[in-house]
């Protein structure tokens, strides 16, 4: 049959131990990692605050996955990514990325109270260092009627 009797005694089954995995508290875990994950990932991709100018235009693609991006603050700042740098400095960098590949895509945010003339100074700069796929960014124009 399907019982035995031990030498204590005690009835055991024949079939082996049953064994189980209890998904539900790692289901719980990743559930919260999820939430704690989109919460967060918008805040990441802040960097320099730049009051840009608004354009009724369409957005650009994510076609390349490392762009470069120089932004201007009002103050005439010039930053690389989120690190300061001056103008000498950024034609230097850009020159060297240019080594390696001028075909990456260059995204230019300028605050909007800026000279035009530095803003074209520094587009002259990135493509002088060789970079022909230059984007400026701004913020959508429906950004600026619900402030």
């Amino acid at each position: 049959m399907g019982v035995k009797l031990g030498n204590s005694g005690r009835q055991r089954r024949a079939h082996g131990v049953m064994a189980e995995i209890n998904v539900t508290p790692f289901v719980d875990v990743m559930l919260v990692l999820l939430v704690i994950f989109m919460i967060t990932a918008p805040l990441l991709t802040t960097g320099v605050m730049v009051d840009m100018p608004k354009a009724d235009s369409q957005s650009i693609g994510q076609q390349d996955n490392a762009p470069i991006e120089i932004s201007l603050d009002s103050k005439g700042n010039i930053y690389i990514g989120e690190t300061k740098v001056t103008q000498d400095r950024m034609i230097g960098m850009l020159q060297a990325i240019a080594v390696e590949s001028t075909d990456k895509r260059v995204y230019i945010r300028a605050d909007q109270r800026l000279d035009y003339g530095l803003v074209m100074e520094i587009m002259a700069a990135v493509n002088n260092a060789g970079f022909n796929k230059i984007a400026l960014v701004t913020d959508s124009a429906n950004a600026k009627n619900k402030k």
